[in-house]
């Protein structure tokens, strides 16, 4: 079985009309809540081909994705506007449709819901939206580590009492979150550029913290192959060699999940190479940035499988890991 933890919500153009018509009035017409018929959603899942070319549900089945976990699209989600209540009903409206993604499909799609933080508000604003989700049978969720979308002002550190209340109710729901950031407001740093950013803070954050030592069921998953870090795994491990005693950066990050949305082979061997199978899980964003069509393989970039497949010295049990073993595990998925 191939399980995508790592997939966004294909979604009716109504949806995105909506938030249009939301942050031209600010919040002052209402909320006026959406309601798509299944035709509707069927043909934003089968329909003609969008921006990431096939439709959604076309592509899994090339790519042999049996079931993928989706989540609001991120770079949507508009953490830094106001006023908050525009931003909570985005994350509702959106969380809807994955629902009804979700009902129509039951044995191909798994709810993945987005903490409809806040810039500069109480964490726990958001959280009723989560117990919400889980209700309707969500089993994870997404998490933006800068609400301020990269406009100058910075965030909470990741172990600021800031994120605790959060920390706890992922405990409590027993619930693993995905920190993915969003949109990016800064003309020198795209909303792309700046995922790679925030997750290499994320992971140096965790492992240079005691929040593991405060949380020690936490589940946290770090997207597209860990950021930068275990690129430059010899600069933030040479500072844990020269200490006597204590645990090393690597043995640190690997109180973290990861996933391999990584879209060349020779980044995806090293990924695992570095990481081991244990700790990672089979992802693709796809259809996404990486569903254009590699010319020198003949296949989307996103069709991530076969990279993980041609590694002659991962065994066929560490890649069963990898495809659906630690999915089911985090998600507690019984599929």
């Amino acid at each position: 079985m191939i399980i995508d933890i790592h997939g966004h919500v294909s979604a009716p153009q109504g949806l995105y009309a909506w938030k249009a018509n939301q942050l031209a009035a600010r919040g002052a017409h209402g909320r006026s809540p959406l309601k798509f018929t299944d035709e509707q959603l069927e043909n934003a899942l089968r329909g003609a081909p969008g921006v990431f070319g096939r439709a959604h549900l076309d592509q899994l089945d090339k790519h042999g994705t049996d079931i993928q976990l989706i989540s609001p699209r991120p770079f949507q989600l508009m953490h830094s506007e106001k006023p908050a209540k525009i931003v909570q009903w985005w994350h509702e409206e959106f969380h809807n449709v994955i629902a009804e993604n979700v009902r129509l499909h039951p044995d191909r799609f798994v709810g993945i819901a987005a903490l409809p933080v806040v810039a500069g508000d109480p964490i726990k604003n958001a959280l009723p939206e989560i117990e919400r989700c889980v209700k309707m049978g969500f089993k994870g969720v997404i998490f933006n580590s800068d609400p301020f979308e990269n406009d100058g002002r910075q965030p909470p550190p990741l172990d600021d009492r800031y994120w605790y209340p959060f920390y706890e109710k992922l405990c409590e729901l027993d619930i693993p979150a995905m920190l993915h950031s969003a949109g990016s407001k800064s003309e020198r740093e795209n909303y792309s550029t700046h995922f790679i950013t925030e997750e290499t803070i994320a992971v140096v954050t965790y492992c240079n913290s005691k929040v593991f030592e405060d949380f020690p069921n936490l589940k946290i998953i770090i997207p597209h192959g860990g950021g930068a870090v275990p690129y430059q795994l010899g600069r933030y491990q040479a500072g844990t060699w020269a200490r006597p005693k204590g645990e090393r950066f690597l043995d640190k990050m690997r109180k973290l999940w990861y996933d391999c949305v990584l879209y060349n082979p020779e980044s995806v061997e090293f990924f695992i190479k570095i990481m081991g199978a244990d700790r990672i899980m089979f992802g693709t964003e796809c259809p996404g940035t990486g569903s254009h069509l590699n010319p020198e393989t003949g296949r989307a970039c996103d069709d991530v499988k076969p990279s993980i497949d041609q590694i002659e010295w991962l065994s066929a049990a560490d890649k069963k890991k990898i495809f659906e073993d630690n999915a089911k595990q985090v998600f507690k998925l019984k599929v």
